[in-house]
């Protein structure tokens, strides 16, 4: 009897090698909102981004421009000013020669740099003594900014002023208008032009601080009656023109003072009245052309021991205007007795305290002039007239 049960009518597949098929997850009902957050996300990001591509889009673009009036006119007179001026500045640059350890090999290198100004219409240049000592060569470049050589035809280190010549056209020469110092006056405007730092040209402006001011020459004399200004006069300004507000030249920027060099509110310049009387010199001699009253005199610090003020003659030149004139330097007498020279107190009554004094007041003479020199001989003061020399 055959016991095994009858097959079943429904078919169903042997379990796959590995074991049994683990049944279907049940779908998280979190999906939906995680989309749903993404799909949000995207969406504002990228309205943002449209938007702010909008407005990024929109304040990019230019500013209307405001309209504005006239300029005002003080500052139209600065621009014609400045206008009428700049022509006649001159960017100087200073060169040496350097040889290599042998001497085979010369090479030009710059020296230093400085501003100058035209003084005429044959070329002649002014600007400072230090921005073209030492050097064995010296170019100006003009405000079209061509270049070309210059020489130094004179010196004059006692008032720090040198003129130079350029080989350039007379027609592309403007030379500077001149002014004078004489009837300056404290807080007139004054304006500055040169090339600071190897700037191409600069316009300062200010006012005068000062007069009278003395500052040390590089010669060791002193240069009295300079101008102090707040116009800024940096390094490279030297040389350059001070302008009074009609464009005239009253004074040389010659220096600065601050101990790191730069600007610190106080310039100095050289007056334009000594310029006018020391820059034709230089042009006829290539050197100052100084009277002479025909002495010689003992330096300052022995009259300062004596506890006395003035020049004291230490000899009087044989046949010279002071000889004539019966002046007398350091003598004996006739018992052998040592006595002291005659000590000169002023000149056409303007006092005398120094050798620099002296100097500086014959400066303002020619050869021929006669003056009146007051002297002390011993207790008594006397005067003479003596011709200069």
């Amino acid at each position: 009897m055959n016991t095994q049960s009858p097959p079943s009518s429904s078919y169903s597949p042997p379990p796959p090698v590995g074991g049994p098929i683990p049944p279907p997850r049940a779908q998280s009902s979190k999906t939906p909102l995680l989309l749903a957050i993404l799909l949000g996300l995207t969406s504002g990001l990228l309205l943002y981004r449209t938007i702010n591509s909008h407005f990024a889009h929109t304040e990019a673009q230019p500013r209307t421009v405001t309209p504005r009036g006239d300029l005002a006119d003080d500052e139209k007179t600065t621009i014609d000013l400045f206008e009428g001026a700049s022509p006649s500045v001159v960017y100087i640059t200073s060169i040496a020669l350097r040889s290599d350890v042998f001497g085979l090999n010369v090479t030009e290198i710059p020296q230093g740099t400085g501003s100058g100004f035209i003084w005429d219409q044959y070329g002649h240049i002014v600007t400072n003594f230090h921005v073209v000592q030492n050097a064995q060569s010296v170019e100006g470049t003009l405000s079209n900014h061509k270049s070309c050589k210059a020489r130094v035809i004179g010196v004059a280190p006692d008032h720090e002023l040198a003129v130079l010549r350029m080989n350039a056209p007379g027609n592309k020469l403007r030379p500077i208008p001149i002014g004078t110092s004489a009837d300056l006056q404290v807080g007139q405007k004054v304006f500055a032009i040169g090339n600071p730092f190897g700037l191409d040209q600069t316009l300062t402006t200010g006012v005068v601080s000062a007069l009278g001011r003395t500052i040390p020459a590089g010669s060791g004399r002193t240069i009295k009656d300079v101008i102090q200004t707040d116009a800024a006069i940096n390094p490279g300004n030297s040389g350059g023109p001070l302008l009074d507000s009609a464009g005239r030249l009253i004074g040389v920027n010659t220096a600065i003072y601050s101990p790191s060099g730069a600007n610190a509110g106080i310039g100095f310049a050289v007056p334009a009245d000594t310029v006018n009387r020391i820059v034709p010199q230089l042009i006829a001699h290539g050197q100052v052309t100084r009277p002479r009253l025909g002495i010689y005199r003992t330096h300052d610090s022995v009259v300062r021991r004596l506890g006395l003020t003035g020049v004291l003659i230490s000899e009087v030149e044989a046949g010279s205007g002071a000889d004539k004139a019966g002046l007398l330097g350091r003598r004996r007498t006739r018992t052998g007795q040592f006595v002291w020279g005659d000590i000169i107190q002023s000149i056409d009554g303007k006092p005398v305290r120094s050798g620099d004094d002296l100097l500086s007041l014959l400066e303002q003479y020619k050869v021929g002039d006669t003056v009146k020199v007051t002297f002390l001989r011993g207790d008594e003061t006397r005067a003479v007239e003596v011709t200069l020399q």
